[in-house]
């Protein structure tokens, strides 16, 4: 088989090459990702050489780029996104060019050149905020949105689906609980905080870190992918259903693992339009046969791990880099 994995050089999408590779040796990957800052070629570096493994450097929103890398695919896993809030608060417009125009792109080059299954990369921020106590989302869910970033994949999730019910395009959706993992851009909350720790600074903790998210271990996340496109069926959403945990609960077992007190705890204010909670309803996915390997306290300590023996990885990429959280609180006066 042939596989189209776009925005396969950022975090989720490496790790699931790396992890189709090792499962599925006799497939052919082609890797279709821009580069752009979340993009990191190093993560895939081992590659290098391999001959079931191509990569080509383009937009998803450029037709000629897209057209070029369908060719002969079988089976394309759409990962390629723009995805951190934060990002999506300071320019709103990059979120819609590359997670609902880009989807669009490759929607139609999909259906030319007649592939297989179309499997979309989603994410749980698509049905909104849920209270302590409400049930978790389910695939019946309404999309309720409330960051740019958020509405923007659900235009994705809207279109796959149209495009399935409109050409009957082979779809599969997965929405998925926050990853962690090797080779998370140190950007977002994991990451961050532990290389803050290793850094000997402060990590900015929102509000009281009241906020609470289900935790998914990246590899989990890849075989749950697998596991829909061997079984899923056509046209179906999977939840993809992780660990609930506070941000305080979070912060706490990282401070733990590396032997800190909560000193080093920065507690700033919320940004605009933080969701409360978020919470799967995995069933569908488990009634498939998923059950995830790794547990959220023993692979954050693994993940830990890796940050420490891997600085020249994250460190090139927080060099010079601006503070996200803040730019965006500036620009709206907070």
């Amino acid at each position: 088989m042939k596989l189209l994995v776009t925005g396969g050089a950022g975090f989720i999408g490496s790790n699931f090459i790396h992890y189709w590779l090792k499962n599925h040796p006799e497939d052919l990957v082609v890797n279709l990702d821009a580069l752009t800052y979340a993009g990191h070629p190093e993560s895939l570096k081992d590659l290098e050489g391999n001959s079931n493994y191509q990569f080509i450097k383009g937009d998803i929103a450029d037709g000629e780029v897209v057209k070029q890398a369908m060719a002969g695919i079988d089976t394309v896993v759409h990962f390629a996104a723009e995805s951190h809030v934060d990002r999506s608060i300071i320019d709103p417009l990059v979120f819609v060019r590359t997670n609902t125009l880009g989807t669009a792109v490759l929607l139609n080059a999909a259906m030319d050149a007649k592939v297989k299954r179309f499997h979309h990369v989603s994410t749980d921020e698509v049905y909104g905020s849920l209270g302590p106590t409400d049930p978790p989302f389910t695939s019946e869910t309404p999309l309720k949105p409330r960051t740019p970033y958020a509405a923007s994949k659900a235009g994705a999730d809207h279109l796959v689906k149209a495009f399935f019910e409109t050409y009957r395009l082979p779809i599969t959706v997965t929405n998925c609980a926050n990853n962690y993992g090797p080779y998370h851009d140190p950007e977002k909350l994991i990451p961050r905080f532990i290389t803050n720790l290793l850094e000997g600074k402060k990590v900015p903790l929102m509000g009281k870190g009241e906020n609470i998210r289900e935790w998914l271990f990246v590899l989990d996340h890849a075989k749950a992918i697998d596991l829909v496109l061997q079984k899923g069926k056509i046209g179906e959403t999977y939840l993809v259903q992780g660990e609930e945990r506070t941000n305080l609960e979070v912060t706490r077992k990282i401070l733990e693992v590396l032997g800190l007190d909560e000193s080093y705890i920065e507690y700033v204010e919320h940004r605009l339009g933080h969701d409360f909670r978020y919470a799967n309803d995995g069933t569908a996915l488990r009634d498939l046969g998923w059950k995830p390997d790794h547990t959220f306290d023993q692979s954050l300590e693994e993940t830990i791990k890796w940050y420490k023996e891997n600085d020249w990885w994250w460190k090139p990429l927080k060099e010079g880099r601006p503070n996200i959280d803040r730019s965006a609180q500036i620009k709206y006066g907070k």
